[in-house]
């Protein structure tokens, strides 16, 4: 049965991709969108229940003709990206394309054929995991565009109408993200690979403006780059005759894996958006809201740090593997400090995203089982609140033709359940996931017992603190109260309201079943590969009962005082002296003037310039001395 609910889990989305773009924009094709969301959803739950506890299966699916069929296709992205390319007088993105084909093609031919293997698929926890992040909140971002971009279009007459193509995408998308998650032979990991590669380009240039078209580009580029990193992985398995297979080719350790593993996270840096590869998550802003939370969520940079922790054990321990660490460390706090300076709230998580998947590619540059346990946690948590938060922005820039924090003033009077929603994935990206990391000794550890483990430490520590600095921020505008606002949350579409209350749902189940997570999931696929695992202890459980608690109650305060009720309202009081209705009061010499309220945005300490230079310096730095200790002869000896 697993063999037939995986290829349901890869193939199926694709049928939906094609049925996407041949039907008409009409409540048929919604309808398709809808049904199938829903069985991609529940096909994911079917393997969590029927599969979490059988430990890692491998499943032999005959390597020919698919390896064929994907040889194919591969072909055929390298032709399309090399038109484009052309088209666009984008001769950077000519070259690396010519690069990644030429090194794939040698592999292909020259290698291939003696390393096929027959266990090409694979179900273990961790990818149970990463199943239900794509299938079931994936499923409900494809849910939630079908409104949205019928009013993006409507508020966007000028941008031609390409939802066929849209929704075609984003189900290949989902396709790709299943196929690399089930994945044990590297060159179809690979494949898949660069599916998701071409499916980002196309969504960020959705709107084929100016702007959209060199972002694109950009987040091509950088892709790329680890698109021929992978490719390089590749070709030395081939040359040294290591194992094609992730399950083999992790157990042989850093002596058989160490180099095709730093290559493959190189790969996984790129994917990430870590620095310096991070402008290109911060140009696919320019997409239509649904394509940012998938790509910041459930795909895209998932790929990259699921690669990173696959291959965790083997990095564990070497000097490659630290620079990794200090990559994400790095990231983690500067991306953190620069979410500070922003007050466009999609850039805002942006950075967030960046500086949590930086904290994660930490975990897994050290690569013990300690640091591993809290990575597949944090990528949990990440999914979920991320998703909600992006998605609610997207329905209040419909609303209040903004994405500007400072406009957001008062939405728990325009917008209390949308708001009280932002709140939950406020509170569940943040108290949970570093409530969880900080208040666990072990994990801690991991980094203190890493070499230079006070700068993880520190970086920890410090990025957290930056961290509930830029959420209050935005927290605090969403409950500033106007004295005279109207409620406009009636205009927001019903299936909209529905999948926000749903990922709402979904994090706050997390936070209450994450004990269960832990043990049934994490616990075991962590013992599986380390022989020996990290666990909640009675204080950690009680902790996040409290978390939870406030994720709970904080909400259904916002949502009393945000019902439309008669209250007592008071002037603002200013120094002895009451402001009027409209906000303005005798100043000195009895000068009007009028009361504002505006966060401090710190660009004189924490510039988004200033610190990406600094950011990007260290981090090439880093990334260069990695490759160099796997390309050096004797380095590692």
């Amino acid at each position: 049965m697993s063999l037939e609910l995986l290829l349901f889990l890869i193939l199926f989305p694709l049928l939906t991709a094609v049925l996407c773009l041949v039907l008409p924009d009409h409540p048929i094709r919604r309808w398709v969108i809808r049904v199938s969301g829903v069985l991609i959803g529940a096909g994911a739950v079917y393997l969590l229940v029927t599969s979490y506890d059988s430990g890692m299966r491998l499943i032999d699916v005959p390597h020919e003709p698919v390896g064929m069929i994907m040889q194919v296709i591969v072909l055929a992205i390298a032709l399309l990206v090399l038109y484009l390319g052309v088209r666009y007088r984008k001769p950077l993105a000519v070259g690396l394309i010519l690069v990644q084909t030429a090194l794939v093609q040698y592999f292909e031919f020259q290698y291939a054929p003696g390393l096929a293997m027959e266990a090409n698929l694979f179900v273990d926890e961790f990818s149970i995991i990463m199943a239900l992040i794509i299938g079931v909140i994936g499923s409900l971002i494809c849910i939630y565009a079908i409104s949205y971009m019928r009013c993006y279009h409507e508020h966007h007459p000028e941008i031609e109408d390409r939802r066929r193509s849209f929704f075609f995408i984003m189900f290949v998308f989902l396709s790709a993200m299943f196929g690399i998650v089930f994945s044990n032979n590297l060159l179809w990991f690979f494949f898949f690979w660069e599916v998701t590669t071409l499916a980002s380009f196309l969504l960020i240039g959705y709107t084929r403006t100016e702007e959209a078209t060199n972002n694109a580009f950009l987040a091509l580029h950088m892709n790329l780059l680890g698109g021929i990193g992978f490719a390089l992985a590749l070709l030395y398995i081939g040359v040294t005759g290591a194992p094609l297979g992730l399950d083999r080719l992790v157990e042989g350790g850093a002596a058989v894996a160490l180099v095709p593993a730093v290559l493959i996270a190189f790969a996984g840096l790129t994917k990430s958006a870590q620095l310096p590869f991070s402008s290109w998550l911060l140009g696919a802003m320019v997409a239509p809201t649904p394509v940012s939370a998938l790509l910041h969520s459930s795909t895209m940079v998932k790929a990259g740090v699921y690669a990173i922790i696959k291959f965790a054990p083997v990095l564990s321990g070497t000097v490659p593997g630290l620079m990794v660490a200090l990559v994400g460390g790095t990231t983690f706090f500067l991306a953190s400090a620069m979410a500070i300076t922003q007050s466009n709230a999609k850039r805002m998580l942006a950075y967030s995203t960046i500086a949590n998947l930086g904290l994660v590619v930490a975990c897994g540059g050290i690569g013990t089982y300690e640091a591993v346990w809290a990575a597949i946690l944090l990528i949990v948590f990440h999914a979920v609140a991320k998703s909600l938060l992006f998605l609610s922005v997207g329905t209040v820039e419909h609303q209040i033709h903004s994405r500007d924090i400072e406009d957001m003033d008062g939405l728990i009077v325009k917008m209390p359940r949308v708001a009280a929603m932002i709140l939950i994935g406020i509170t569940g990206m943040f108290l949970a996931p570093f409530g969880m990391l900080i208040s666990k000794w072990a994990s801690l550890r991991a980094f203190i017992d890493a070499p230079g483990g006070l700068v993880f430490v520190l970086l920890i520590a410090f990025g957290s603190g930056v961290t509930l600095f830029f959420w209050a921020k935005w927290l605090g505008r969403l409950i500033t109260r106007p004295l005279d606002e109207e409620n406009i949350e009636g205009r927001v579409k019903t299936e909209e309201i529905s999948v926000l209350f749903a990922l709402s749902a979904l994090v706050i189940g997390v936070c209450l079943l994450f004990p269960r997570i832990a043990h049934s999931l994490v616990e075991p696929y962590v013992l599986s590969i380390y022989g020996m695992v990290t666990q909640l202890g009675q204080d950690n459980e009680i902790i996040m009962i409290l978390m939870l608690a406030m994720i709970l109650v904080l909400p259904l305060t916002m949502l009393y005082f945000g019902n439309g009720r008669d209250r007592r309202k008071l002037d603002v009081y200013m120094s002895g002296r009451a402001t009027t209705p409209d906000m303005h009061f005798k100043g000195s010499a009895g000068i009007d003037r009028q009361l504002s309220l505006h966060n401090y945005y710190l660009e004189g300490y924490f510039g988004e310039g200033k610190l990406m230079r600094i950011g990007v310096a260290v981090s090439v730095l880093l990334v260069l001395t990695m490759l160099e200790l796997i390309v050096v002869p004797g380095v590692l000896a």
